[in-house]
Formats: C-alpha cells, sequence, structure tokens
C-alpha cells in the first residue's frame, strides 16, 4: 500500500504528459482528483497505522544496490505518518487552489505531481540512499516551478535556489558515505545504523560526519547563516509553490534531523548540542527582527518560517542537554518539533496562498500599498486573521500546542536560550498584527474588488479548520508521534 502512495501521483503525472488531447479542465480535475485520493489513501494509513516492535507499519524492503547494501526500504512510523498527511493536505489545497490557472496547465500540474511523489519518497525512505535520491529530485522539481512560473525575478531566484540547495544535497551525500564507511558492516539502511550507533568512539571522524549532515539539513531547513536562498524562492514564486516550499520541503530538513541524524549519531549529537541550541536561538530570533523589516508581504512570511525552524532546531538540541533522568522533558521537545513540523505546514501553506490571493486582487505584496481591505473584502480579511493568529501561537490553535511543548521540553535543558528564545513569540505576535493592521485596516489606499472564490476558500479554509482541530483536540496526533519520539531518545 505503502509504494502505491509513494508513486501514484508521478504515474498520473506521466500519463497527463503522454496524453496530448487532455485538455486543461481534464488535467485539472484529474490532478484534483489524484490527489483527494491520496489524502483517503493516508487517511486509511493512519487509521489501521499498527507498528511492528521496530516501529515501523507498512514496511516494505527490496535489494536495489545490493554491491553496498543499499535497498528500496520504506516504512512509517509515529514521525512520518504525519508528515505523510500532511503532505498529501497541502498537495490537495494547492490543486484546488490552481484551479483557475490557465497558463500550460498540464505541465504545471505534473511537475506539482511529480513534486508529491519525491515528497512522499522522502518521508517513508528508510535508507540513506533512496532518501538522497528523493531529496535531490524535489529540488529539481522545485526549481522548474519557480523557473517556469514564478514572477518578474524567476529565473535568478531559481537558479540561486537550486545552487544553494544542490550544495546542501552533496554535502548531505559526504555525510552519508562517511556513515557508511564507519559501519560494520557497510550498510546505508537507516535502521540497522541506528542499531550499530557507528560513530560511536570515533573522535574528530564522528565530528566531521555530523558537520556534513548538519549542514546538509540545515541548508534544505533552512537555519541561520544558510537561509539565504529562501526570501527570494518565496518571493518570486508561483503562490501554490511557496507553500509547498514552506510547508513541505523545509521539513525535508527538520525531518532528517529526527529521522537520520539523532538516532544515528547519538553520541556525537549530544557532544554537540550546545551549538545546536545556539543556531536554533540565532535563527529564531534573526528571522523575527528581520521580518519586522519587510515591506514585501511575501517576503516576510518567508522570514517567519526562518524563525518558526529556528524553534525546531532548538527542542532537537536541547533534548540532547536534559538529563536522561527527564526522559518526560526529552520527550516533550522532540515531540513539539515534530507538531511544529506539521503545524507550520498547515498555518504557512494557508498564509502563502493567501498572499497570493492579494497578489491577484492587487497586483503587489506591498504592505504600503493596501489599506481597509477589510470593508472590500471580508471573508478574505476574516480567513488572513485566522491564520495571522494561528501562526504567532495563539491558544486554539495548532501552533500553541506545539510551541507549548518545545518549550516545556527544552527549559531543562537550555533555560537561557529557551528564554531568549520566548522574546520570538512576542517578535512574531508584533509582525504579524503590524502587516495585518496596515492591509486590512485603516484608511483605504486602492480599490481592490473580488472577495475570496469558491475554489480559494475550499484550498484554505481547511488547512486553517485542521490548525483548529490540532489546537483543541491535539490527541489524535499526538498519540501517534509519543511512541515514536520516546523510540528516538
Amino acid at each position: 500500500m505503502l509504494t502505491l502512495v509513494i508513486f501514484l501521483p508521478v504515474v498520473v503525472a506521466a500519463v497527463l504528459l503522454a496524453v496530448p488531447r487532455a485538455g486543461d479542465r481534464t488535467v485539472r480535475w484529474a490532478w484534483i482528483a489524484t490527489s483527494a485520493v491520496e489524502v483517503a489513501l493516508v487517511t486509511a494509513m493512519w487509521v489501521t497505522y499498527s507498528p511492528a516492535p521496530d516501529g515501523y507499519a507498512f514496511e516494505q524492503h527490496h535489494r536495489w544496490i545490493p554491491s553496498v547494501g543499499a535497498g528500496y526500504h520504506v516504512g512509517a512510523d509515529g514521525l512520518s505518518l504525519p508528515l505523510l498527511a500532511l503532505t498529501a493536505v497541502l498537495f490537495l489545497a494547492c490543486a484546488v487552489y490552481s484551479v483557475r490557472r490557465t497558463r500550460r496547465m498540464r505541465a504545471f500540474a505534473a511537475l506539482f505531481l511529480f513534486l508529491e511523489t519525491v515528497c512522499l519518497g522522502v518521508f517513508t525512505a528508510l535508507d540513506l540512499l533512496l532518501f538522497f535520491v528523493f531529496f535531490d529530485l524535489s529540488i529539481v522539481g522545485m526549481y522548474f516551478v519557480i523557473a517556469g512560473w514564478g514572477h518578474r525575478g524567476a529565473a535568478r531566484a531559481a537558479l540561486m535556489f537550486f545552487l544553494y540547495t544542490f550544495l546542501g544535497s552533496l554535502v548531505l551525500l559526504l555525510g552519508f558515505l562517511g556513515l557508511y564507511l564507519l559501519s560494520s558492516p557497510h550498510s546505508f539502511d537507516i535502521v540497522e545504523l541506528a542499531r550499530q550507533d557507528p560513530a560511536a568512539g570515533r573522535g574528530a571522524v564522528a565530528g566531521l560526519v555530523l558537520l556534513a549532515l548538519v549542514l546538509g539539513l540545515a541548508i534544505k531547513t533552512p537555519t541561520v547563516p544558510v537561509h539565504t536562498w529562501l526570501p527570494p524562492a518565496h518571493v518570486e514564486a508561483p503562490a501554490a509553490g511557496s507553500a509547498i516550499l514552506a510547508g513541505i520541503l523545509l521539513k525535508m530538513g527538520t525531518y532528517g534531523f529526527v529521522r537520520i541524524v539523532l538516532p544515528v549519531l547519538p553520541g556525537t549529537w549530544r557532544a554537540y548540542a550546545p551549538v545546536i541550541v545556539v543556531v536554533g536561538v540565532v535563527s529564531v530570533l534573526y528571522g523575527a527582527l528581520v521580518a519586522m523589516a519587510q515591506r514585501d508581504f511575501k517576503r516576510m512570511i518567508a522570514y517567519t518560517s526562518v524563525n518558526h525552524m529556528g524553534y525546531i532546531v532548538l527542542a532537537f538540541g536541547a533534548a540532547a542537554l536534559v538529563a536522561a533522568s527527564e526522559e518526560q522533558a526529552r520527550q516533550l521537545a522532540i515531540t513539539g518539533a515534530v507538531t511544529q513540523m506539521v503545524s507550520h505546514g498547515l498555518i504557512t501553506g494557508a498564509l502563502f496562498l493567501l498572499a497570493g490571493v492579494l497578489h491577484d486582487r492587487g497586483g503587489t505584496y506591498d504592505l504600503g500599498s493596501y489599506g481597509g481591505l477589510a470593508r472590500q473584502l471580508p471573508a478574505f480579511a476574516g480567513l488572513t486573521a485566522l491564520a495571522v493568529f494561528a501562526s504567532l501561537g495563539l491558544p486554539g490553535f495548532s501552533g500553541f500546542v506545539a510551541e507549548f511543548q518545545i518549550f516545556t521540553g527544552s527549559l531543562s535543558g537550555a533555560p537561557v536560550a529557551t528564554a531568549v528564545a520566548l522574546l520570538g513569540v512576542l517578535l512574531t505576535a508584533v509582525l504579524l498584527l503590524r502587516a495585518y493592521q496596515r492591509i486590512f485596516l485603516g484608511p483605504s489606499r486602492t480599490v481592490v474588488t473580488g472577495d475570496l472564490t469558491v475554489s480559494e476558500t475550499l484550498a484554505i479554509g481547511p488547512l486553517m479548520a485542521l490548525s483548529v482541530a490540532i489546537g483543541l483536540f491535539p490527541r489524535f496526533l499526538l498519540d501517534v508521534i509519543e511512541p515514536a519520539a520516546r523510540g528516538v531518545l
């Protein structure tokens, strides 16, 4: 079943490209139907999820390159299943949002279906080479989305995105090769490597392998100071591309930390955890402060992603610093980090789609060009207010559940860093509320017509509904994540 979930979208994409007579209407409905089937299949996986003693369900393992110990090894556990669900839901939202798109619709839909397959592949891969293949292909897919359907400066932004993230993937590959050489017997299998702890007692060599893995994943996350590719890519990408880039592709970096680095290099990670905590705190504060200085709504949201990813990195670092006797605190930090991945995907995905609505109506992302839109576009203003309050971590939304767990779990391991990171919540509230006031309240600066369409409402509304559902009734999500978080520890 898991292989069907992973490869169904790319098979449909190939069929759409192979049928030249398929009109835009047929392509749209095929894209939406495929994405809806993916949501149904992942929902069925969630309902029937029953992990084996090793923690994985729906596991499949076949020989691929036996000479180097690499195989087609996929499976789902409490860390990957929530991200599979997030991926399916957000890609369906983008398909519905793009229903009115007319420019090269077939290629656009095929690219998104291709991206859906590689994203699902990353979150299910239990082999380092397989993980790397999917990880690298995501860069190719998003490059063409930005370059082909982006705004005026898309070509330069797409090139910068590709070069930066491709460099990160090459460094990551060096780290994978290091793990392979350290293991005995040599293997790329993540489950086997976690059993071996191949870097134990390897000193500086283990530190170099960790550096390669952390740098490769940090570029994808991204964290300060390797984040500079992110704002241009977001600003120039189409709205649906930005939603997938922020909601899904950034999670590949943080997922790599919790799936590969923490369980495979536990001792080395603990040794360098203070550095990771500092990187997390700097990302939290820097992302929020730079976002406050932005006049471009979309660029501002991009920098808040740096801020929110910083909380996740802080949690991973602090979990290693918490004393082993305080297992509940360590588990809270890991659980909160995974919950934050899901929450950020839903909320920031919705914010980028709303930014696309703003650009479609007013032709610009400039905050100074708007004012008083709440009177002209009340439904748009109401849904944006929900997304803004969710993003700043207000109780009742998923962001509050995630950040509360992160701060509670991190406090005993890194009390000073956690206290400083709390300022990020205040800064985020200031910048988001100020942006909302400038766009929707006060005197009108321009006449904007056309409130949310049915397709836009159906795309963005369920994302916010899920954020509220997690904020009010989080147990259905936490019951899946918590056992896997204990496994990581």
